[in-house]
């Protein structure tokens, strides 16, 4: 190999990405989640844990109460949260049907130690974010009032009910898998991802424009043109992913270790090059390449996954600086593949290059 050819055909590669637009769109949507990271946090994580956005919040609800009076009106009114009124319910449910509240609520005339069970009823919007916040402020007080219907009636057991001891819930911690568990990952694994295809398009073209005849016949070896492409997708990780880590910070997301998992992306974004690298040098078709890139990474991420000490694992726990994250051993599994990969995919291409000077 030549270093000087590999440079040259390294910088004139990456100084051409401004051309690849489904890269570059591909960028700017990491860019924007980079960007907006805490305010995503926020939507996506109310999206699969909406009692997180309980804590949260700080608005007032306005929540309608007709029927009866009873003890839920005054614990209702305790709520810093709620802005309780008194209202007929048909005249509530045209507010709320005009978004003028968020809840309506109906306590029908039986007696606290009566023999029927209470039906109190709840009118809500639905498919509504605010609902889903209002909800989870109401079963509180709700669980909170039948407790007290509970105590009202207890002297009708006939046998002393057997108690139960439960785990303490433990607080949600949505906000915190979030970011770690999938934000972080996502913004460093990426740019990997995008190299890969990358590197797919970069070989076939040379394919798909008829230039590898006239490649191999100038100075520059196919190898150092192959190299020369992997190099320039694999500059692009380490910089974006570094940026990315960057605009986190910026967002009030701590990240610890930045260096060895930039560390550790670049050397799993050069498995997934060369694994793409020599896809294409099979195929030399761009959308058959791309295709079975995909379809095996799936396969490869979702093996990777399963094994305890994966490169993901050990990115979240680098970044909240869990102790245990075994990053030297997972650097040094990396960097054999790497090198296993990196002479499988220079032989290839030296193979490929005398074909094609041989006219074959």
């Amino acid at each position: 190999m030549n270093a000087r050819h590999i440079g040259i055909i390294a910088k004139k590669e990456f100084l051409g990405l401004n051309h690849e637009k489904t890269i570059l769109l591909a960028i700017l949507l990491q860019l924007f989640v980079a960007m907006f990271s805490s305010f995503l946090m926020v939507g996506l994580t109310s999206m699969y844990d909406p009692s997180s956005l309980s804590t949260s919040t700080q608005v007032r609800y306005g929540i309608a109460i007709d029927g009866a009076n009873t003890t839920l009106d005054g614990l209702l009114a305790e709520r810093p949260d709620f802005t309780v009124y008194r209202m007929d319910l048909s005249t509530g449910l045209a507010a709320l049907k005009e978004r003028k509240l968020a809840a309506v609520i109906y306590v029908p005339p039986t007696a606290a130690d009566a023999e029927n069970p209470v039906q109190v009823t709840l009118y809500t919007l639905q498919n509504d974010i605010q609902t889903a916040v209002v909800q989870v402020k109401l079963k509180e007080v709700l669980l909170e009032y039948e407790e007290q219907l509970r105590e009202v009636r207890s002297p009708r057991l006939s046998a002393t009910p057997r108690e139960v001891q439960f785990p303490i819930p433990q607080r949600s911690e949505g906000f915190y898998e979030f970011v770690y568990g999938l934000l972080v990952p996502l913004l460093v694994f990426m740019p990997a991802i995008i190299a890969a295809s990358l590197i797919i398009d970069l070989i076939t073209e040379e394919y798909q424009h008829n230039t590898l005849e006239t490649l191999v016949a100038t100075p520059v070896s196919f190898p150092d043109v192959v190299w020369g492409k992997v190099l320039a997708c694999e500059l692009l990780v380490p910089i974006q992913a570094g940026v990315w880590l960057l605009l986190l910070a910026v967002n009030g997301i701590r990240v610890q270790n930045l260096f060895p998992i930039l560390i550790l992306v670049s050397i799993a974004s050069f498995i997934l090059i060369l694994l793409a690298a020599l896809t294409a040098l099979h195929y030399r078709e761009r959308t058959a390449a791309q295709f079975i890139f995909s379809t095996a990474l799936v396969i490869v991420i979702l093996f990777v996954v399963a094994v305890p000490g994966n490169p993901l694992n050990v990115i979240v726990r680098a970044a909240t600086g869990a102790p245990g994250m075994a990053l030297p051993e997972t650097l040094a599994v990396l960097g054999v593949a790497a090198m296993v990969l990196g002479y499988v995919t220079h032989r290839y291409a030296e193979r490929i290059g005398r074909l094609a000077q041989l006219g074959g």
